[in-house]
């Protein structure tokens, strides 16, 4: 379990290996929650759970492929937290290193199932480069009064677009939800999945490529 529970300082390791995560990212609140629990202090962890489980419970469903598992995935890791909050040291967020309990405890129940997520097998040679100002993770703005038919396509939209994401590759969709969809920065992104800043910003890039291409391919009528 000390696997679980180790914090990452700074970045990822040398191995390369409804609610969004806008919880306290301050050092100060973070640090005050964590006193908290240790105290046992039910109303903290209620706040906490209240912060994280739902995002938690999506992020569980990239590794593992049956809902009831991945809310078992959640119960764990929040056992994790509970038990070895006294070995938080504040080198990361709290947030951050919550998810990484959760990959390590995900990643662990999908190799069982048969179902990992490798990152040693990137295949970088991809030419093509992020672009940062290309602003993929805002959502463009919208009509204050849109009309019915303009509310449907938008719905259609959507979901044509959520199923592109779903058909990704599973390292691809992973940092694209963790990044795009949950709102988690790339330093976080990287500590959590343990993956190198390059490597983070290729696979994003892959995935934005390939989601955009959908999407492009969807509203051309192909």
């Amino acid at each position: 379990m000390s696997g679980d529970i180790e914090e990452t300082a700074g970045g990822p390791s040398a191995a390369g290996t409804g609610d969004s995560l806008q919880g306290p990212a301050d050092p100060a609140q973070d640090l005050a929650l964590v006193e908290a629990l240790r105290r046992g202090d039910e109303d903290a962890f209620a706040h906490l759970v209240d912060l994280y489980h739902a995002t938690l419970c999506r992020i569980a469903r990239l590794y593992v492929s049956d809902a009831a598992v991945a809310e078992e995935v959640v119960q764990d890791t929040w056992i994790v937290v509970v038990q070895g909050v006294w070995a938080f040291e504040g080198r990361s967020s709290l947030k951050t290193w919550i998810l990484r309990i959760l990959a390590n405890r995900a990643r662990t129940r999908a190799q069982r199932e048969k179902r990992t997520i490798s990152f040693t097998d990137l295949g970088l040679d991809d030419s093509g480069a992020p672009d940062p100002a290309s602003g993929h993770g805002a959502a463009p703005p919208r009509d204050p009064a849109p009309s019915p038919e303009v509310s449907v396509l938008e719905d259609e939209a959507r979901r044509h677009m959520m199923r592109a994401i779903d058909a990704l590759p599973d390292n691809l969709r992973l940092v694209l939800t963790l990044r795009d969809i949950e709102g988690v920065s790339s330093e976080e992104t990287c500590n959590i999945l343990g993956i190198h800043e390059t490597n983070q910003r290729v696979l994003l890039h892959r995935a934005r490529s390939k989601v955009r291409a959908a999407l492009q391919s969807y509203l051309e009528g192909e």
